[in-house]
């Protein structure tokens, strides 16, 4: 497809003269080359400077010394965590959730909706084009939660996965949450049902897609695992959970259902090509062949999984196997610089240290991991996750003429093993969301200031019991 398919009266932006990356199947790359956009979509995509004789162009980005490819896409993350960075720092997951739930019960509108405006900002200067959010935490009271989130998305100007979280099993039940952080199951099939008919947009361009997505076999009940996932069918949405993220979990599977969380997820209707999980760290070869026989995707989440010592997830072996896997910041109580681009590079290191060493990962392959690794897992990649003539214009330019990145020839390395590259220009359908690495859609001194405030108001309600 060329320029000349298109409408000769649509606005156009030329960007020239730089490396592109565009992740498609062939893994294409040109040292120097051009991206045609008009309107909301990419029109052409090639080598050298863009062809002659194109009428409508509005901008033109002589992006010498830059890298273009996809806009990265966040397949799993808790923005609500925003508001307590830093706590917990010395746990592993189970020790880390019970002394942050009783925090996380009294969060309500305000403060999420300060959360998602953090999250979102942080990763959106940092290349992120599409966002993904698993929101869980819905406490008695507290307003519209998951509003907050598609408000604070809207205003960012960002591309939207919000999936619609639930916990039914409290401690009471043998659960991890505190009773008082816990929805009935009905309440909570019936909220997400809700927050699909309010706000699921299946269209190729769309910016607000919803997922049903009950929080993790320790928090939820079979009945709400396997109601959901009828549910979810029913309407036509993606599903998400947490699986196979600690030894712990693979304990508690065993003691409360009698088998592994991948035999218990595959029970009760938790595998397919619509289902994507966060973390499988601890998968064996018989979990890893029933995810490739099923399409069912991972969100790898390094940094996390790190920072809560859950151990390093066999990604070249998914990989090898062909399930999708896409990249995931994770909440920012474990991960606390919130930036996907950063995963990148933490991916290939960390698997590294594992049994694969060296032959783990490339620089390529983080990268298609971050991009269209990423759009598979969200069912998405005819629509993003690649630069290729007719998809979403979700491009970044990532620029590289500094000096971090000064005496590293190949573009790719230079994003995925330099320093942070900062983000010249991200395009969001079209639209510029970030210019010389700010955020152009909100106000950064705002954002940061409001968060602030609503940290720590939730800590003195906290710590109050108010």
């Amino acid at each position: 497809m060329t320029a000349a398919d298109h409408d000769p009266a649509a606005q156009r932006v030329l960007i020239e003269n730089c490396a592109v990356a565009t992740v498609d199947a062939e893994g294409t790359e040109h040292a120097r080359g051009h991206i045609v956009i008009a309107g909301n979509r990419i029109e052409a995509v090639g080598p050298g400077p863009a062809p002659a004789g194109l009428t409508g162009v509005v901008r033109r980005v002589d992006a010498a010394g830059h890298l273009a490819t996809p806009g990265l896409v966040n397949t799993h993350h808790h923005f609500y965590q925003w508001l307590t960075r830093g706590l917990a720092q010395d746990c592993n997951l189970f020790d880390w959730l019970v002394t942050l739930y009783p925090i996380w019960a009294r969060i309500d509108e305000p403060m999420v909706h300060a959360a998602a405006r953090g999250s979102l900002a942080m990763m959106v200067r940092g290349g992120c084009t599409t966002a993904m959010d698993h929101h869980y935490v819905f406490p008695r009271g507290a307003g519209d939660l998951l509003g907050a989130e598609i408000r604070a998305a809207r205003e960012i100007g960002v591309r939207f996965t919000a999936t619609r979280g639930s916990m039914d099993r409290g401690a009471s039940d043998g659960g991890l949450p505190p009773d008082f952080a816990v929805e009935t199951t009905e309440d909570a099939l019936r909220a997400t049902e809700r927050a699909v008919r309010d706000h699921h947009d299946p269209s190729f361009d769309s910016m607000l897609r919803i997922a049903a997505a009950p929080c993790s076999p320790f928090s939820v009940s079979t009945e709400l695992m396997r109601e959901a996932a009828t549910l979810g069918r029913r309407l036509g949405v993606r599903l998400h959970t947490h699986g196979s993220e600690t030894v712990e979990e693979e304990k508690f599977c065993h003691e409360l259902f009698g088998m592994g969380p991948t035999a218990y997820f595959e029970s009760t209707g938790w595998l397919g090509e619509d289902v994507w999980m966060a973390h499988c760290v601890h998968m064996s070869d018989t979990d890893i062949d029933a995810f490739a026989r099923t399409g069912t995707g991972v969100a790898h989440c390094p940094s996390s999984n790190a920072r809560l010592a859950a151990g390093i997830a066999r990604v070249p072996d998914l990989l090898a196997a062909g399930v999708p896997v896409g990249l995931g910041v994770d909440g920012t109580a474990s991960n606390e610089s919130g930036e996907l681009h950063t995963e990148l590079r933490n991916a290939l290191l960390v698997n590294r240290l594992g049994p694969h060493r060296e032959r783990a990962l490339t620089a390529r392959q983080a990268l298609r991991l971050g991009t269209y690794g990423g759009a598979q897992v969200l069912g998405r990649e005819e629509e993003i996750g690649s630069l290729e003539a007719g998809k979403l214009a979700d491009v970044v330019l990532w620029d590289l003429t500094g000096l971090g990145h000064s005496t590293i020839a190949d573009p790719v390395a230079a994003l995925v093993l330099g320093p942070p590259a900062p983000v010249a220009l991200s395009l969001v359908n079209g639209a510029p969301v970030v210019e010389h690495g700010r955020l152009l859609t909100a106000d950064e001194e705002t954002i940061a200031r409001t968060a602030r405030t609503q940290a720590r108001r939730l800590t003195e309600i906290a710590a109050t019991g108010g």
